[in-house]
Parts: C-alpha cells; structure tokens; sequence
C-alpha cells in the first residue's frame, strides 16, 4: 500500500470521524467506518500514539470540522448565487485554515520522527 506520514494518517482519520458523525446516508456512512475501521488498526498497529499525538489528533479534528463548516456555508452561498462579503471571507478562510491544518500535520510528523515530510509551496499571504 501506499507510505504515508502519521500526520497524513491522523488527518484522513479525523476526517473519517467526522463524515461518520456527520453523513446521514446509512450506506455512505457505512462505507466511511468500514474505511474507518481500517485505517484505525494500521495507526493501532504502529504503536506511535502518546499523550502529544492524542493532544494533537483532537486539536486536527477541531480544524478538520471548521473547515467542513467552512465548505458547507462556501457551498450554501454558491447555490444561492451570493458571492459577496461573506462569500470571500468564507473562501480566505479555507486556506488560513488549512495552513493550520498543515502545522498540526507536520508537528505530529515531527514529534514521531517521521521521514517521510510534507512540504507546501504556496506563497506567504500574512
């Protein structure tokens, strides 16, 4: 299969959780803790989890589920064919966002030693 990060892992698990809390199609959220389940025990298995990687896998999911909102009120706008004040800052906001995403993936990636880095190119903004 494919190497991943612990960062890269944890993210698309919290990811997982929250589609499992979110999604209402029975059969979608099936499909999503199946996946779920799988990736579960290869994250159990790596015997990487501390205090610090618990700490940070919950302060990634709070990110993870602002920016679902943050896509969800982007989408509300679209249909509605608003793309004013609150259409922007909400479109700004995905990316502060996951700039903050990106520094909780790579502090976990360093807390464990990871070698395998991720890197952005992107240009700073601030």
């Amino acid at each position: 299969m494919t190497p991943v990060s612990p960062g890269e892992l944890l993210d698309k698990l919290t990811i997982l959780d929250i589609k499992v809390e979110r999604i209402e199609d029975a059969e979608k959220r099936a499909n999503v803790a199946h996946e779920k389940q799988l990736l579960e025990a290869v994250w159990r298995e790596s015997n990487l989890e501390n205090a610090e990687t618990v700490r940070l896998r919950a302060e990634l999911k709070a990110v993870n589920e602002q920016l679902w909102d943050i896509e969800d009120a982007i989408r509300d706008e679209e249909r509605d064919r608003r793309f004013g004040e609150r259409f922007i800052e909400l479109a700004r906001s995905v990316y502060v966002t996951n700039d903050k995403r990106a520094a909780i993936k790579k502090a976990i990636n360093q807390e464990l030693g990871s070698k395998i880095v991720e890197e952005k190119s992107y240009s700073d903004y601030r």
